[in-house]
């Protein structure tokens, strides 16, 4: 069993520490990881120049690249073997409802859908390291669960641990994803010359985070685990766009 790990918090991260702890006595784990923060970069990949891993004393490998091009070289060339999984985290603050279209945490599992097992993205609900153990359990428990599992191919976990004591934690649930109201307004900030610049501001709060829901879950004190495809065709939209479509050229 051959692991990939990567994040998007950095290769220094102590959330990425934690997870190759937890998996590194059950598998043959190596990770690949951005040599810096490269949160939010979804699964962009650096096409306009070389990207030069080095490995750390500790072994793990860093690349001045995103998420996705971390797991992208691990996949294709840059490891003498290609891992049967892909585990992505455990990311310091959450990846609900519409936090995955930006997330690289979830951009790194995403770039493993190719493989035959399902890949695995973790995120810890805090920007504090405080239950990095929780989280760190609860990863090993999934992780190594996934022989009982029966997806479909190119299927993502998307999983948020509560930030408890692993005593609180009132179990698993399977959710869908929620939905964030808009983001905050940016934020201006004018520079020492006169240059007026934003800051992305924080997420919009949960709108859309009734029983169901990832919200809700961790709310209440559980593990949420929502499955997540690749095909974000709106199936349903067909009907209502065929007679739309239907004479216009």
């Amino acid at each position: 069993m051959r692991i990939l790990i990567s994040n998007d918090d950095g290769v220094m991260a102590p959330g990425l520490a934690a997870l190759h702890g937890a998996l590194v006595d059950y598998a043959d784990c190596v990770v690949i990881a951005p040599d810096q923060d490269r949160s939010g970069a979804s699964s962009a990949l650096t096409l306009d120049r070389p990207l030069y891993p080095h490995t750390l004393p500790n072994g793990f490998i860093g690349i001045d690249g995103t998420p996705t091009d971390c797991v992208h070289l691990g996949l294709n060339g840059l490891l003498p073997e290609v891992p049967h999984m892909v585990v992505s985290g455990i990311n310091l603050g959450a990846n609900l409802g519409d936090d995955v279209l930006y997330s690289g945490t979830v951009a790194a599992a995403l770039e493993g859908r190719f493989l035959d097992l399902p890949a695995f993205a973790f995120s810890l609900v805090s920007r504090q390291p405080e239950h990095l153990v929780t989280a760190a359990h609860v990863a090993r428990q999934l992780v190594t669960a996934h022989e009982r599992l029966n997806l479909p191919p190119r299927t993502v976990l998307n999983i948020n641990i509560p930030n408890l004591p692993l005593s609180h934690l009132r179990g698993v649930q399977l959710t869908r994803l929620g939905h964030r109201a808009r983001a905050a307004a940016p934020v201006k900030v004018v520079n020492p010359r006169g240059r007026e610049g934003y800051w992305i501001a924080v997420a919009g709060d949960a709108e859309d985070a009734g029983p169901g829901t990832d919200f809700h879950a961790v709310l209440q004190g559980y593990v949420s685990v929502t499955p997540l495809q690749l095909d974000r065709t709106f199936h349903e939209a067909f009907k209502g766009l065929d007679r739309w479509v239907e004479g216009l050229l």
